[in-house]
């Protein structure tokens, strides 16, 4: 498995000049690219994006990933996390990576072109599955409005209807894993989240940039639907 992370793998600075042609904003970023230690590593380890580092750092803390696993990626193109989840699940797990853009073919992911919103998408993924799923993921991410509580917001919808879809995916003990931004889960999502599973917690690692705003949720210890009515009942009592 690859390392979650890569000190000592830092390259000489680039410094990418602006022409005319090409905008500022489109210079800063292209300049981040080339200068960004996690984009480097991800090329020498055969990732897709830089982004399989957040989910190795995310693994190492909370120990997600086991072997023979079944495994959900929604959101999954360019196809980073399904890869690390696919390495670290062996021939014996499954991983299905949704997404609504075409993902290039991944050795050991089952790939899904298609909205998980979409009950005929779920029901693919389900088949694909063969049966209930250990961990569900979701680096999903709407495209940024620039305005920071509308962003907040979009990004938040996006985790509920993951997380939504999780709960009638998972297997009890199961876990989950979700971007928010800046201030984690909102309120009525965290709340769910905490009711659903044993351990919720809230993590950025170290390869999301640092002036990024994504943070991440982890839940851990699904309940499942009849250990919540139980766990319902007695707190009435």
């Amino acid at each position: 498995m690859a390392r979650a992370t890569i000190g000592g793998d830092r390259q000489p600075s680039v410094r990418v000049r602006r022409t005319r042609r090409r905008k500022a904003s489109s210079t800063e970023w292209l300049t981040r690219q080339l200068n960004d230690p996690y984009v480097a590593a991800a090329k020498r380890q055969g990732y897709r994006s830089r982004a399989a580092f957040k989910l190795l750092q995310i693994d190492q803390r909370f120990r997600l990933l086991r072997r023979g696993m079944k495994v959900v990626d929604l959101g999954c193109a360019p196809g980073g996390w399904s890869q690390v989840a696919a390495d670290c699940v062996g021939a014996g797990g499954r991983v299905v990576g949704v997404d609504l853009s075409e993902t290039a073919t991944l050795p050991g992911v089952a790939l899904l072109r298609g909205d998980f919103r979409d009950e005929a998408v779920v029901a693919q993924i389900r088949a694909a599955l063969g049966g209930p799923a250990d961990l569900v993921l979701s680096d999903m991410a709407a495209p940024a409005t620039g305005h920071a509580a509308t962003d907040h917001l979009r990004v938040v919808a996006l985790a509920e209807d993951a997380f939504a879809l999780a709960q009638t995916l998972l297997k009890p003990g199961g876990a989950f894993v979700a971007k928010v931004f800046q201030g984690g889960a909102a309120g009525a999502l965290l709340a769910a989240l905490k009711q659903a599973f044993a351990e919720v917690r809230h993590a950025k690692p170290a390869a999301s940039r640092a002036e990024s705003a994504e943070t991440f949720v982890v839940a851990k210890g699904f309940r499942g639907a009849a250990e919540r009515r139980i766990s319902a009942v007695h707190t009435r009592r």
